[in-house]
């Protein structure tokens, strides 16, 4: 969503000359906060609104015409309208995605955000550079600044951030496992069987609401030459919202991975492999770390059951903090599968558990996710409001 910058008077009379309210259409659930996008007229672009209560609020327009807005707070069946209105003496805090290097880093002004890894990283020192590994999301970091993620941990040094990729395969006669990047052996050593690897940045932006990222990822089987297997694509978004009186960093991930051949990437039974999260070092013992599902389950009881959430946390510097990652209604097997890793701050939300499926050729297969880093123990009823956001989005239209 790529922010058009313009004089503030410039933004005004381009929502004035529309002569046009947003009116905004909460539903069944309170709301704290909505995060609410639209389809924007032709002649509306970057403006200021306001409810006549509170401060004015920044609406962002893409180059597509979507716009967003994060209403701080919307009452259950409330029905608020928002005019055109003057900017703030203070400009809005931008939200920044800055190319630098392999790298796409992501801040609130001087705020880290996250990072978007694109070509394969370092490792550390004394790390064999066959687990170099792109295409994820780490460093990941709280709206205090505590990281909440892990990467190339001792256990397992194919972990990265938050990623995606399946385990057990069949592709043919191969059976390629992007997951363990780097894990299988011969009497050469180590090598690289298969890998999701970083393809394309297409595009990225910044904005005074949010910024964020188009790009594309190649899975390549190396077992028998190299062939792509699937080809994906990331859209991600990330804005700075709050929550009552709690900041919140959200992250929203989409994932559309189709076919690069007309053969089929079967899927057969497995206990993991989708989307991976691995939690900071600090929560590598067992007991350092939180985990808790929609359900009420916590690491234990939680491990190959379903959710529509899933949070993980822990102490980071002597402060609890942690991630929450909502799972959209409209994903495969949805409330979808999880598991809990019982050895290490790991988890991974796991379609495959229910059984045996396949990504066939021409038939995109698409997956929706919203991390939420927040500083604080895990709250299942504040994870509740969130994903109902989420899951049912406030509905606007411009009149």
């Amino acid at each position: 969503m790529k922010c058009l910058f313009a004089f503030p008077l410039a933004l005004i009379s381009s929502f004035s000359a529309h002569a046009a309210s947003i009116v905004v259409q909460g539903g069944a659930v309170e709301r704290s906060p909505a995060i609410v996008t639209f389809d924007a007229p032709a002649d509306l672009r970057d403006a200021w609104v306001s409810s006549g209560k509170g401060a004015p609020l920044p609406v962002q327009v893409d180059d597509e015409g979507k716009a967003v807005v994060v209403i701080p707070h919307l009452a259950a069946n409330e029905t608020l309208t928002l005019a055109p209105a003057t900017p703030p003496f203070a400009p809005e805090i931008p939200v920044n995605a800055k190319k630098e290097g392999s790298v796409l880093r992501f801040t609130k002004g001087a705020e880290p955000m996250f990072d978007y890894q694109m070509e394969a990283g370092e490792v550390p020192a004394g790390v064999s550079e066959v687990f170099k590994h792109g295409a994820h999301l780490h460093p990941i970091y709280s709206p205090g600044g505590l990281l909440v993620t892990g990467n190339h941990p001792p256990d397992h040094r194919w972990h990265r951030g938050v990623w995606m990729a399946w385990t057990k395969t069949e592709f043919g006669s191969s059976h390629p496992d992007f997951w363990n990047q780097g894990k299988a052996k011969d009497k050469t050593g180590e090598r690289i069987d298969a890998e999701v690897r970083f393809d394309s940045l297409v595009k990225s932006w910044s904005g005074p609401v949010q910024a964020g990222f188009v790009s594309k990822h190649r899975f390549i089987d190396h077992q028998d030459g190299t062939k792509d297997v699937l080809h994906e694509t990331w859209e991600v978004t990330a804005l700075r919202a709050a929550t009552g009186d709690k900041a919140i960093n959200v992250i929203d991930l989409t994932s559309t991975q189709t076919c690069a051949s007309s053969t089929a990437l079967k899927l057969p039974k497995y206990h993991y492999g989708g989307l991976g999260v691995r939690g900071h070092a600090s929560w590598d013992p067992v007991d350092a770390v939180t985990m808790l599902t929609s359900e009420g389950h916590n690491r234990v009881k939680g491990d190959s059951t379903k959710g529509k959430w899933v949070h993980i946390g822990g102490m980071v510097d002597g402060k609890s903090t942690g991630m929450v990652i909502l799972i959209h209604p409209s994903n495969f097997r949805f409330p979808q599968p999880l598991r809990l890793n019982p050895k290490n701050p790991q988890l991974c939300i796991a379609p495959s558990q229910d059984g045996d499926w396949s990504i066939e050729h021409g038939k995109p297969y698409v997956s929706r996710y919203r991390l939420i880093t927040v500083d604080g123990p895990a709250d299942s009823a504040l994870y509740e409001k969130l994903w109902n956001d989420y899951a049912t989005p406030a509905k606007a239209s411009v009149k």
